[in-house]
């Protein structure tokens, strides 16, 4: 019920009466004054005024169910929702939901993770209260295997997408999926997938956004950041995870439509931060530079090259910026 009440208060956006709170949840003034003082002492600051009820003010930086359910207005994503105060990794957890027969849109949440997977085998570790941990299950049944790494593009569109509304600030892509701002990392994501030959059994999104990080290690300082260092200002993580997953939501059903990025291309391109912009291409085969021109309706980075443009594909390769990070 604190989830309701957190959502009726925040959409009214004014004076709630206890009656109209008794009605609508069909319980007691009791019930609703011991709701309401359970949120108080979880930090929400909560006024009421005789005759005219209750009022919220203000909202702690938590991520728990009741915050999350009470911001929630995807379509599908969060029907079934897991929030942890600790855990090692999100995308552990939702990869085991996934087999164990979790729903498509489960999302998993965390405060604090222990042992969050990064690229290549990369760990990530997340203390309480700092950034954002969360991964997305996904069993999209028409989708080709195949087609499946183009999410990685879709995601980045959506946490860009939700930075910049959330924030102001003007997140960018550093293909094919990393999230920069003013040159540095504020967001890195992990896609994992279990498949049959022809059949996707699950996938999992998992995305990690630095929130109210002060500072890195000192090997870090170059090329990370995070929200909080890049404005100054102190942003709700429970807000950023919906204005995701909204965004997720709005880019996964345009790319479901082809099962390519053709209606997302353009979007894509005008965001991303080493477009027309020299890159070093490491290939295994041999490394190589040319300008970055855009991606494909695949998701390929084209590269212009004296030899002529060469299609990367984010798989194989790693790109880096000739200077600095991007």
């Amino acid at each position: 019920m604190k989830a309701k009440i957190l959502q009726v208060l925040r959409e009214t956006g004014g004076y709630v009466s206890g009656q109209q709170l008794c009605q609508q949840f069909g319980v007691s003034r009791t019930a609703v004054w011991k709701a309401i003082n359970q949120l108080r002492e979880m930090g929400y600051e909560i006024d009421s005024v005789s005759n005219k009820g209750y009022c919220i003010r203000s909202a702690p930086d938590i991520l728990n169910k009741n915050e999350l359910l009470s911001l929630r207005k995807t379509a599908w994503i969060g029907q079934k929702m897991e929030c942890f105060e600790v855990i090692g990794s999100t995308n552990t957890t939702a990869m085991q939901m996934a087999e164990e027969g979790a729903p498509h849109g489960t999302l998993v949440v965390a405060d604090r993770q222990d042992s969050g997977k990064g690229r290549r085998g990369r760990s990530w570790v997340m203390p309480a209260g700092i950034a954002i941990a969360m991964s997305i299950v996904l069993k999209p049944e028409e989708l080709l295997p195949g087609n499946a790494p183009m999410l990685t593009l879709v995601s980045a569109l959506a946490v860009a997408r939700a930075i910049r509304e959330q924030t102001g600030l003007e997140a960018a892509i550093k293909w094919p999926n990393d999230i920069v701002i003013d040159g540095k990392k504020v967001c890195g994501m992990l896609t994992e997938m279990s498949t049959q030959i022809d059949y996707i059994n699950h996938i999992v999104v998992g995305i990690g956004i630095n929130v109210h990080n002060e500072q890195f290690p000192e090997e870090l300082i170059d090329r990370a950041t995070s929200l909080y260092l890049a404005s100054g200002k102190h942003f709700s993580r429970a807000v950023l995870v919906e204005a995701v997953c909204e965004n997720f939501e709005h880019y996964y059903e345009i790319f479901m439509r082809t099962q390519e990025l053709s209606g997302l291309q353009a979007e894509y391109d005008s965001w991303m931060v080493n477009k027309d912009r020299q890159v070093r291409i490491l290939d295994p085969q041999g490394e190589y530079e040319g300008k970055a021109l855009g991606i494909t309706e695949r998701g390929e980075l084209l590269v212009e090259t004296p030899e002529g443009v060469r299609k990367v594909d984010s798989g194989e390769v790693s790109v880096r910026g000739i200077y600095g990070y991007v």
